[in-house]
């Protein structure tokens, strides 16, 4: 016999164990906390589609890792607070400092976007999900 005939039997110096399982863990699905994000972001051009990304949001919670629960309750807070400053600022819009209040709270929001976005990349928790700033 030649040595370029390969047999179906294991050579010596190769291990093989029928016994042994390798289970092979799935990354968990970042995509409707993306959605999320990105509804709230839309809600500048269309306001509604913040009320549907909460909506998603507490669908969503507790149906995943703890790091990604974390994005849903962080979602959660940036709907509840932005919901509390916007009728702030939309009361102070008639002594006219809820102008300057308004395009805070856009960039306010931007800013929680980004940084979720950002923790959903690296597979990570949001930081400080229990501040009422960033």
């Amino acid at each position: 016999m030649s040595d370029n005939f390969q047999s179906d039997r294991p050579r010596h110096d190769q291990v093989q164990n029928d016994n042994v399982i390798i289970e092979r863990r799935e990354p968990p699905d970042t995509t409707m906390p993306m959605v999320v994000y990105a509804l709230y972001l839309v809600s500048f051009v269309v306001g509604f589609t913040s009320v549907i990304g909460v909506v998603i949001a507490y669908v969503y919670r507790g149906k995943g890792p703890a790091w990604l629960d974390e994005h849903y309750r962080y979602q959660i807070r940036t709907f509840w607070i932005g919901l509390l400053y916007a009728t702030i600022a939309s009361i102070l819009v008639l002594v006219a400092i809820g102008i300057p209040l308004l395009i805070a709270l856009a960039v306010w929001l931007i800013v929680r976007c980004v940084k979720g976005f950002r923790g959903l990349q690296e597979k990570r928790a949001p930081e400080n999900v229990d501040t009422w700033l960033f």
